[in-house]
């Protein structure tokens, strides 16, 4: 499932606090695609986007 699905709610289940995350994927802005499950354990992970960045209107 991709990001915009697990946000929008598009065939997903609605996630709680608490809950755990699901595994997701996305392109980073440096090109590299990244995976939740790389930085489990590791660090913690936040995700900043933008839908309307750099968009007209």
């Amino acid at each position: 499932m991709g990001l915009w699905a697990m946000l929008t709610g598009a065939n997903a289940a609605e996630l709680k606090v608490g809950d755990v995350a699901p595994e997701w994927e996305m392109k980073g802005s440096d090109g590299k695609t990244y995976k939740l499950s790389e930085f489990k354990g590791e660090k913690a992970v936040v995700v900043a986007w933008f839908p309307k960045a750099f968009t007209g209107g």
